[in-house]
Parts: structure tokens; C-alpha cells; sequence
């Protein structure tokens, strides 16, 4: 995707997981990004996108149909980082 999708507001974003309805007629990709102020720009990129992405699909990986991509948010990194920042914040009964 780093490649071939030359939009500029899909830079530095990963993508880290797929759901694939049982059909294979709709796909929920999860994306994170390095700045939680470029999820909207891309968002709306990866959008744009999603018709060029699903025909890349089709030509790499023969199926009976191409899945609808829609892209969300993974905010499970940002809520894993803040809560292990809230751990490491605690402090033991005996000041450790």
C-alpha cells in the first residue's frame, strides 16, 4: 500500500487488522497513526482510496467476490499507551 497509494494523507499509517464479513462482501480495516491529528485527513484519504485498493485486491488474491473496504481508527494503541502510563503513574503502599 506504501507504494501504491501516492496520497499524501495515508503517510505513516499502519495498518493493524482486518474483519471480513462471512461472505466476504464488506471489510472493516483498523489503521493507527503516528499523530491522532491525522486521523481525520487519513481517514478521508484511505476513503478515497478504498475503490483503487479493492481492485489492487482483486488482481493479488483470487476470490469470488472483492470485499467493501471501510477504514476505522485503532484506538487500541493510544488506549494501551494511556493506560500503561497510568500503571507505571501508580505508586506501591510502601513508596515503591
Amino acid at each position: 500500500m506504501r507504494r501504491d497509494v501516492r496520497d499524501p494523507r495515508v503517510a505513516g499509517i499502519s495498518l493493524t487488522d482486518v474483519e471480513i464479513s462471512p461472505d466476504y462482501a464488506h471489510a472493516v480495516v483498523f489503521f493507527s497513526c503516528l499523530d491522532a491529528a491525522q486521523v481525520p485527513s487519513a481517514t478521508e484519504g484511505l476513503g478515497r482510496a478504498a475503490g483503487f485498493l479493492r481492485s489492487q485486491l482483486a488482481q493479488r488474491v483470487k476470490l469470488y467476490a472483492i470485499p467493501d473496504l471501510r477504514f476505522v481508527y485503532d484506538e487500541s494503541i493510544e488506549r494501551g499507551d494511556r493506560l500503561s502510563r497510568l500503571i507505571d503513574g501508580l505508586r506501591t503502599p510502601d513508596g515503591d
